[in-house]
């Protein structure tokens, strides 16, 4: 069963690890790939990648990606979502800690911002803005 708009922004809302789709080189399928992701209901999601990662060229690219996140427990449920890039700017430390602090366990953030600032590269923030949905809930099969 489809879920509502409500239902499908928390789903998203929570800290699932992301199944990222774009469009890739010619003659090649899409780049598909995990990423941690921040989105709150109602608004923009935004990734954080390198300047000149594969990835971030592919989306600079193509103008859009979706993403994808679900879960096996207590029922099986996903959640993708679809839209044009709205922004792509510079990250700031801000963001790293704002987006490590998601997915990681408080005592570990500090030490992995820290390595990711000085290892990662200049890295970039893109803003997509929620489009097209698909979303579904299949129960406890």
């Amino acid at each position: 069963m489809a879920l509502t708009r409500a239902e499908r922004e928390q789903f998203l809302a929570e800290p699932h690890v992301a199944a990222l789709a774009v469009d890739a080189e010619e003659g090649r399928a899409p780049l598909t790939v995990p990423i941690w992701y921040q989105y709150e209901p109602g608004g923009d999601l935004w990734i954080m990648t390198g300047r000149d990662s594969r990835k971030g060229a592919s989306i600079a690219r193509a103008g859009r990606f979706s993403i994808m996140v679900d879960r096996l427990s207590p029922t099986i449920r996903y959640v993708s979502v679809e839209g044009p890039v709205v922004a792509t700017l510079p990250a700031t430390r801000e963001q790293l800690v704002e987006i490590s602090a998601r997915y990681l366990p408080a005592e570990k953030v500090d030490g992995y911002v820290d390595f990711a600032w000085k290892e990662h590269g200049e890295q970039v923030v893109i803003h997509m803005r929620p489009q097209r949905w698909l979303s579904a809930d299949l129960g406890d099969v």
